[in-house]
């Protein structure tokens, strides 16, 4: 088993973002490794405390040994951040100062060859399950959903211009013998796609990130989501959230839209009568990108925004 690591994206543009002070109660709903969660403890010292979750169980020990030195201010869910609604209750809070979700895939789950969520790893298993005891696996979507099915989550979660040849050829491959490795579905990416539309990022990308998606119903709520866990910020407290493909960022960026808009009645009405007022102010009219020298150190930053909104 690969040592859980993960390098923070854009670290000081989460912390500077989240406008962290001393004392408070704040959410990282992905604690991943443990890097954020690290920052926010130590800039909320000495009494700020900390409410984390993640689905990985290798993750959460991780991040509990990394946040050792401010042990009695955190605490560590295995849990969905979608359903914050119910860890808080279990920790006792009701309102928070400040949230923070980071949507990426960890550099220990797409290094880790049992995990499956690359295509650089021929022979890893078709999993890409962040929760681990969760019943659908990558082998399954792809050995078991029809080819209109596959089709449509290519086309939707990848936008993959190929998708309905991809999903004909798995279809047809898995007739004959049921997909078992990355390297496989890897294969049957590149055989889909003609010659001359493989360039540029690697042509398995696409139809990876949708697989995975799929399996973890990653956009499933989000928009619900973010509506919702905002409503729970105190006056001035910020929401900062990472995503890393543009379904995620557009969601992001509708829910904030609705949350700082006022009346949202049709425009042929004369006057308002749905009673909607503002509740966010959007502090990021652009989402913040990566610096140059964080690309360099860091090339899983390059796919990532950062969105960030305070409550009103």
């Amino acid at each position: 088993m690969l040592e859980f690591a993960h390098k923070p994206v854009m670290l000081e543009e989460c912390m500077e973002g989240l406008s962290l002070k001393d004392g408070g109660v704040w959410f990282d709903g992905t604690v991943g490794g443990g890097g954020h969660s690290y920052e926010i403890l130590k800039r909320t010292a000495p009494s700020g405390r900390l409410i984390a979750t993640d689905l990985d169980d290798e993750a959460i020990v991780s991040a509990t040994e990394r946040l050792k030195p401010f042990d009695g201010r955190f605490s560590i869910y295995k849990s969905n951040y979608k359903d914050y609604a119910s860890v808080f209750e279990s920790a006792g809070i009701d309102c928070i100062d400040g949230a923070l979700l980071d949507f990426g895939v960890s550099s220990h789950q797409i290094d880790d060859e049992d995990r499956g969520f690359t295509y650089r790893n021929a022979n890893a298993p078709l999993d890409m399950r962040m929760n681990r005891s969760a019943e659908l696996t990558a082998e399954t979507v792809l050995n078991t959903y029809t080819e209109e099915r596959l089709t449509r989550i290519l086309k939707t979660y990848g936008e993959e211009t190929f998708a309905k040849q991809i999903a004909r050829n798995v279809v047809k491959q898995r007739a004959i013998k049921p997909l078992k490795t990355s390297g496989e579905f890897a294969e049957i990416i590149r055989g889909s796609i003609p010659a001359k539309f493989r360039f540029g990022a690697p042509c398995e990308r696409k139809s990876f990130q949708a697989v995975r998606i799929e399996v973890n119903g990653e956009l499933d709520g989000l928009y619900e989501l973010v509506l919702s866990l905002t409503k729970r910020l105190k006056k001035g407290g910020r929401i900062a959230i990472l995503t890393f493909h543009s379904l995620e960022d557009r969601i992001v960026k509708e829910a904030f839209r609705y949350l700082e808009s006022p009346c949202m009645c049709p425009k042929s009405l004369p006057v308002c009568v749905c009673g909607k007022q503002p509740e966010i102010k959007i502090i990021t009219k652009k989402p913040i990108t990566a610096t140059e020298q964080e690309l360099e150190e860091n090339s899983r930053s390059k796919c990532a925004k950062l969105r960030i909104a305070e409550k009103i």
